[in-house]
């Protein structure tokens, strides 16, 4: 059995635990620009409309008395620790993926075994960390998550085996794992509505609207997922980009800030004791067209001048000249965990 466990409205739930002055009210954690985008809406917001990714302008004008507090990462940090301290007594594997989220692999036992499992972590959670986390209990990794999701917030939601296809069918299929925004109104638009409707896809329909993959999406909503929890999963890339205020151009002010974000995407490499050799930017136009640009160092490094000097050669490279700047971002990705004896050359071209 696999538990799938999702904190609730992580960013603003600690931003409430840690302020009670902000608890049971319209809250978003965003920064205070005029180009800001909501990064958690509180459930208080969420009936006025007010959802992650949504612009703040637009969100305070849905819910005038929203609360708008920014985002604190460290705090965030903390309480993921606290919590995955939990996620893993008595687990047979942990598979994080974000700081509020993972896959856990329940020993052997029986759905009554599971079910308590998740029972006794949703309320050391509340008990240890003051939060809530919904859960889904099921034989696959996908129906988890379906599970988890239909459990918000702080619910816990559990599908038997074999009755997997059968709570699938009536789900939307933009539910079904891979299916994104544009995928499930071209399926809709073909009459496709429900996963129960992919279930029952012949070979050829599924392999028109899928591509090759039609036959594997076929088999997950009937409720086939082989896939096991990982445990230890790796950590491919770590990055922090900037939308700003204003537009910029290339000189010292969008240098500054390529500073600004080495400086914190070499923060957290050291929080986790994270090393990268692959530096990279992006950068998004007004037109909002992106470009991207990438170097690789020697040996692997968390240092943030070594991380800023790579990333100001790549800005050097993409060559922008006086095209306005919307947004800017630092990646370092060839993570390894093991730390590396600092150097600053690049690696030879090859």
């Amino acid at each position: 059995m696999i538990a799938h466990f999702d904190i609730d409205a992580f960013y603003a739930s600690v931003a409430q635990r840690d302020d009670p002055a902000l608890r049971g009210k319209p809250l978003a954690v965003a920064w205070n620009s005029r180009r800001s985008v909501v990064l958690t809406a509180s459930y208080e917001a969420r009936p006025f409309g007010v959802r992650s990714a949504m612009p703040l302008y637009r969100a305070r004008a849905l819910c005038p008395d929203l609360l708008v507090v920014a985002p604190d990462f460290e705090r965030y940090r903390e309480a993921s620790r606290t919590v995955f301290a939990i996620f893993g007594r008595g687990a047979a594997a942990v598979e994080g993926l974000s700081l509020d989220e993972a896959y856990v692999a329940i020993p052997a036992g029986d759905v009554a075994t599971a079910v308590a499992y998740a029972r006794d972590v949703r309320a050391a959670v509340r008990a240890e960390a003051g939060l809530t986390v919904s859960a889904g209990v099921a034989a696959q990794k996908m129906v988890a998550k379906i599970a988890s999701d239909a459990a918000k917030p702080d619910g816990l939601a559990v599908v038997e085996p074999g009755a997997e296809a059968q709570y699938l069918a009536p789900l939307p299929v933009g539910r079904l794992w891979g299916v994104g925004p544009k995928t499930q109104a071209r399926l809709e638009q073909r009459g496709v509505t429900t996963i129960g409707a992919v279930a029952a896809l012949s070979d050829e329909a599924a392999y028109e609207l899928f591509g090759r993959g039609g036959s594997q999406m076929r088999e997950l909503a009937r409720g086939c997922d082989p896939r096991g929890v990982e445990a230890d999963r790796e950590t491919r890339s770590v990055s922090a980009e900037e939308t700003f205020e204003y537009d910029l151009r290339d000189g010292p002010q969008l240098r500054e800030e390529l500073r600004g974000l080495s400086i914190d995407v070499a923060r957290r490499l050291d929080t986790y004791g994270l090393r990268g050799s692959t530096i990279g930017i992006k950068v998004r136009r007004t037109d909002f067209t992106t470009l991207g640009r990438q170097t690789t160092l020697a040996e692997p490094t968390s240092d943030p001048a070594l991380i800023e000097a790579a990333a100001l050669r790549c800005l050097e490279r993409a060559a922008l000249g006086e095209e306005p700047i919307r947004l800017l971002g630092v990646r370092v990705a060839a993570i390894v965990e093991t730390p590396q004896r600092q150097i600053s050359l690049f690696a030879p071209p090859g």
